[in-house]
């Protein structure tokens, strides 16, 4: 038994289908890190308010389907605290505090934020504030809970470095209050790219359903995915590890060994003089089996909806409990005195 284990902190936003990539990229791990660390695992509902409008019972669904996709991910509430950010008010408290502590010029270096305008194709007239403003309130979900480390894809680094700057900042003027957390990167997987645009990131808002692997994709929707990602034209057939050479074959690579649990070295022993329609055929198999496996683990706990929410309300309290005790420090440190 681990005493005082660092804590960890992850989210995943309840925007629409989850992807293999979000799997690979955090969710996997999620199973063997409770048993390491001190394990938040956070429905980040507040920040899929940046692109979702007017349907507030379609969100309800989506953090539903979210969780019941943690629990079956292998999430156990008896050992990790899954809870909803909404219900837990010292995230939107914080994030106004931590907004009084960061830079402008800050935000406009945030790469995501260029990048998702570049996709929108539209000009920053139309772009909500919270678009721009929504990595301090993610420090503010990191700092709240004195997290340690936080397993990201490379592409979220550097709001972990942001994070850590807000933070440091704050330290600078009031004492040690925050944590610097650190994060956990896996040497594999850290960022799935689209099928058919292998230099892309897999994003479940791609509005072309052929780049992306859903984590509720029926079997022959994988085939059909799979067997059309973009490889490359080397004759004869070369299956290596290079993303800068072959990105399309080194992201089937990355998919394979998640869903095999087996280290890409190995798979590319195996694999030696396969040729790419046999590779997509092996991948197209592993990754079907591992899919209605943990499907049919999603579809048993999305039938309860009572136990649900019941997993929502116990580890929303057991995150205020938390969460209050650094929010009332930093509420001292500020001089913001309460009268009751």
């Amino acid at each position: 038994m681990i005493l005082n284990k660092p804590v960890l902190f992850s989210a995943v936003q309840p925007s629409g289908n989850l992807t293999i990539g979000n799997y690979i990229g955090t969710m996997r791990h999620w199973s063997s890190m409770q048993n390491n660390y001190d394990c938040l695992y956070c429905i980040a509902d507040l920040h899929a308010l940046t692109s979702i409008k007017n349907n507030i019972f379609s969100l309800n669904t989506l953090i539903l389907d979210t969780l019941s996709f943690y629990l079956a991910c292998g999430v156990d509430p008896n050992k990790s605290i899954i809870f909803i950010q909404s219900h837990v008010h010292q995230h939107s408290q914080l994030n106004w505090i931590l907004n009084c502590f960061s830079e402008f010029s800050e935000l406009l270096r945030m790469t995501q934020f260029k990048t998702k305008i570049h996709e929108k194709k539209t000009s920053e007239k139309t772009i909500n504030a919270a678009l721009f403003n929504y990595p301090i309130l993610m420090a503010a979900d990191i700092l709240l809970y004195q997290t340690n480390f936080v397993p990201v894809g490379q592409d979220q680094k550097q709001h972990i470095e942001l994070t850590r700057n807000i933070a440091q900042r704050f330290n600078n003027l009031y004492g040690s209050i925050f944590t610097l957390p650190e994060s956990l990167i896996s040497q594999y997987g850290s960022k799935i790219m689209s099928l058919l645009e292998p230099k892309k990131k897999m994003s479940k808002s791609d509005i072309n359903y052929k780049n992306v692997i859903y984590l509720l994709d029926d079997i022959y929707s994988i085939k059909f995915k799979i067997k059309n990602a973009v490889t490359d034209s080397e004759i004869p057939s070369k299956i290596y590890y290079d993303i800068d050479k072959k990105p399309g074959i080194s992201n089937l690579l990355e998919i394979l060994s998640a869903v095999t649990h087996k280290d890409v070295k190995i798979l590319l022993k195996e694999l030696d003089g396969v040729m790419y329609s046999e590779f997509k055929k092996i991948v197209i198999d592993y990754v079907s089996k591992f899919l209605n496996s943990l499907q049919k683990s999603y579809y048993n706990y999305r039938s309860n909806e009572s136990y649900l929410k019941k997993i929502a309300y116990d580890g929303a309290i057991k995150a205020q409990l938390k969460s209050k005790k650094t929010l009332k420090n930093i509420y001292d440190k500020l001089g913001l005195i309460r009268f009751h």
